[in-house]
């Protein structure tokens, strides 16, 4: 069978390996001159299983007013006439009750955590480098009401057998010896020992290049400017090259994945939500910090990708909006030099912004659509880099017309009645 895949981010580029593996002939169009240029580009380095969870939850209206309110705020939401917006928010906010948010976050976390296996499976079959790390996740609570709050997310993490620890001071100084110099910051930690980082776009491009030379095909700088059907299925993608025609389609292009299929009459709930990220060279590896660092605070990641640091994060509503507004880079740079001063050094910081396509409720969309042929594999949120092996591996399975090895009930788009 010949697939016909639209992006080429780390989820297009995965979904390319394991369709090839199954033995199909596969061929990757993306508009950007390489893999990984947008959303996959810089994002915050970490592979966190156990931080699956869907932004909607209970109690988030009331932080979200909270957070809005304060000077290095983790939320930012710019309104506008748009009914794509407008519908987003009203279907998310839905979604923030307690049976909602444990029944999204089990399709979340069983998903992630067969991603995360599958990731250190192909990485040990390829032998791919990517300054990836195996040294867990630690979750910073600066207050004791954060610390306390905890309480729920180690009860969901039990009942997952993901396993965890709470630190005290102390404990988060051990794990993190960084911190040190900024233990009067913070009371305590959840440390999540499973957990990785790396460099999406290292790992993403050293991906597609075997992939380039075991038989895939990649079409950069090529525009996608419709998907063409007829009779229920499609007949080809048209672009700017002219017609690229396969057997089966899958569209793989994040937040701009709605507009391509919305003519099809195939009604997408993504819409893009804006992170923002800083790469710094490190001064002192002592003071800098070991594996990644949750800043629970401003909802910050802070991640050690070999002789860099990584500082990504904070959620801004403004449509497709890539503008870089320094307020948000200070933002970064507060919760980097407040917990790890002297770790880095001065200089230009890489400063980037990326489009996460969200859906209201917190997992992805893989699986078939109406057309007989067209398949998605979108709408990964924050968690694209985590979930991006098992999504791959799962619509492998779908296309190829064989058992999914993981259940997926929930993941598909017939979950929002279409």
């Amino acid at each position: 069978m010949r697939v016909v895949i639209l992006g080429a981010g780390v989820i297009g580029v995965t979904a390319a390996h394991y369709l090839r593996l199954a033995g199909h002939e596969v061929v990757v169009i993306d508009r950007q001159p390489g893999p990984a240029l947008e959303t996959s580009f810089a994002n915050a380095g970490e592979v966190s299983p156990g931080y699956a969870s869907p932004w909607a939850a209970p109690g988030i209206p009331a932080k979200a007013i909270r957070w809005l309110l304060m000077h290095h705020a983790p939320l930012i939401v710019r309104p506008k006439p748009d009914m794509a917006m407008i519908t987003w928010l009203a279907a998310m906010l839905r979604n923030c009750t307690a049976q909602r948010y444990a029944l999204n976050k089990s399709r979340m976390v069983r998903l992630a955590e067969f991603s995360r296996d599958e990731l250190v499976a192909l990485r040990r079959d390829l032998g791919i480098f990517y300054d990836e790390r195996s040294q867990g996740t630690l979750q910073l609570f600066r207050t004791t009401k954060q610390l306390e709050g905890s309480a729920k997310d180690m009860d969901v993490l039990r009942s997952y057998d993901v396993p965890f620890e709470l630190l005290d001071r102390e404990g988060c100084v051990r794990a993190e010896p960084g911190l040190a110099a900024s233990s009067d910051r913070f009371v305590g930690g959840l440390r999540l020992p499973g957990d990785e980082t790396g460099d999406c776009h290292l790992f993403t491009n050293h991906l597609a290049d075997r992939l380039a030379g075991n038989g895939v095909e990649f079409r950069f700088s090529t525009q996608i400017q419709a998907i063409e059907a007829s009779g229920g299925v499609v007949t080809g993608v048209r672009t700017d090259a002219g017609i690229v025609r396969g057997d089966a389609y899958l569209v793989a292009l994040g937040s701009y994945s709605p507009q391509l299929v919305s003519p099809l009459g195939v009604r997408l709930p993504v819409y893009p939500v804006k992170g923002y990220s800083i790469t710094v060279p490190i001064a002192d590896p002592a003071a800098a910090p070991v594996s990644t660092l949750l800043d629970e605070s401003y909802k910050i990641a802070i991640t050690r990708l070999g002789d860099r640091i990584r500082v990504g994060g904070m959620a801004e509503i403004s449509g497709y909006d890539n503008s870089l507004p320094q307020r948000r880079e200070a933002t970064l740079l507060h919760s980097l030099n407040d917990l790890f001063p002297g770790a880095t050094r001065q200089g230009p910081t890489g400063f980037w912004s990326g489009l996460r396509p969200m859906t209201p409720d917190g997992p992805p969309i893989i699986g078939g659509t109406a057309l007989r042929n067209l398949f998605l594999n979108t709408g990964h949120g924050t968690l694209g880099w985590t979930m991006a092996c098992g999504s791959a591996a799962v619509i492998a399975a779908i296309m190829s017309g064989e058992t999914p090895p993981i259940v997926t009930e929930g993941l598909g788009l017939e979950r929002y009645g279409r």
